[in-house]
């Protein structure tokens, strides 16, 4: 990857955050100091195309744009890389995507696809004081390791390391690790889920569906084929929100006992990955929970490593706020191509 010389013309880049239910488009132009200006941005419904090269078109068409030099484009589901060729597929979606046939149809020369988590990671650079509530002050430390972690309707995991300068976002697969309980009530926990799943993997726990859980283990057993909150369309905004309110005990139960678990989690993944650069909280759960990672439970079970608590101590951690630092990142990518 290249970055733009000293004589480079102005470039225009696209980027996309691509989800089954909306995309989110924006073109940005970067001078040759790396000085990027926002020339328009605009979300679609994704249900409403029948593939992703004509909502892009239609984009570049309604705003009058030339076609871009480079693009990024961040897809919710899983990249598979061939060569310099990048190929998905969308689970709610019947897109097949291939970054080399997407770049013929739509002349832009380089493009690129990433995994949105992967996306992520390269927003860090392009998000602002306000986009971050601080869980532990710990002061970051220049040049070393990032880790994302990101509660949504999976868990997303994601590492960055530093190279020439700069940081590069790799992803992972670690919201599949086996959950390891903490205490009685978590071993119980890990039975009940195991009857249905068998090997119960973090993911089970630290999401939209993992939440869902939760609250099905702390429910008497007579209630959980009759609880009004599990028949709502999306029963973990349901369980949430209730939780909020603070009049539905179980749902505050679900809530804490996931913020404990998730901080646990979250401690796990920095001792495997030492990221003293900073650790990031991201997912469209936390800035609706903040009350709850804000209250001390979330921290402790981060620290709650024995000899390590020390160690992990020392690591800033930080929430995202911003719900469009997907995007952020596919810009700041196509920056680099």
């Amino acid at each position: 990857m290249k970055t733009p010389s000293s004589s480079s013309p102005q470039r225009l880049l696209l980027a996309a955050d691509v989800g089954g239910t909306k995309t989110l488009l924006q073109l940005r132009t970067i001078d040759a100091d790396g000085h990027a200006t926002q020339q328009a941005e605009q979300r679609y419904p994704s249900e409403d195309f029948d593939s992703l090269e004509s909502l892009i078109e239609r984009f570049l068409d309604e705003h009058g744009a030339r076609r871009p030099d480079s693009a990024c484009l961040a897809v919710a589901g899983p990249v598979q890389q061939q060569g310099e060729c990048q190929s998905a597929s969308l689970t709610n979606l019947p897109w097949q995507l291939d970054s080399r046939r997407m770049a013929t149809r739509l002349a832009i020369p380089r493009l690129v696809l990433l995994n949105d988590f992967q996306a992520i990671g390269y927003s860090l650079d392009e998000l602002d004081e306000d986009d971050l509530v601080p869980l532990n002050r710990s002061p970051a430390r220049e040049g070393a390791p990032r880790l994302v972690v990101g509660a949504g309707t999976g868990l997303g995991v994601c590492t960055l390391f530093p190279d020439s300068g700069r940081y590069i976002s790799y992803p992972s697969e670690g919201g599949h690790i086996a959950f390891a309980p903490r205490d009685a009530q978590q071993a119980q926990l890990l039975q009940f889920l195991q009857q249905e799943y068998g090997r119960v993997s973090c993911e089970r726990l630290v999401s939209g569906a993992g939440l869902v859980n939760i609250y099905r283990f702390l429910l008497p057993p007579e209630q959980r084929s009759s609880d009004p909150l599990l028949a709502q369309p999306d029963p973990a905004a349901a369980i949430g929100a209730q939780a909020l309110t603070g009049k539905h005990s179980v749902a505050v139960d679900a809530i804490s006992l996931f913020s404990r678990i998730y901080g646990a989690v979250a401690g796990d993944l920095a001792l495997a990955t030492l990221p003293a650069g900073g650790i990031y909280i991201a997912g469209g759960i936390a800035p609706k929970m903040l009350d709850y990672l804000q209250d001390g439970t979330f921290m402790e079970a981060f620290l709650d490593k024995g000899r390590m608590r020390a160690l992990v101590h020392g690591f800033p951690v930080q929430v995202i706020t911003n719900p469009r630092c997907g995007l952020l990142g596919a810009a700041h990518f196509a920056a680099r191509l």
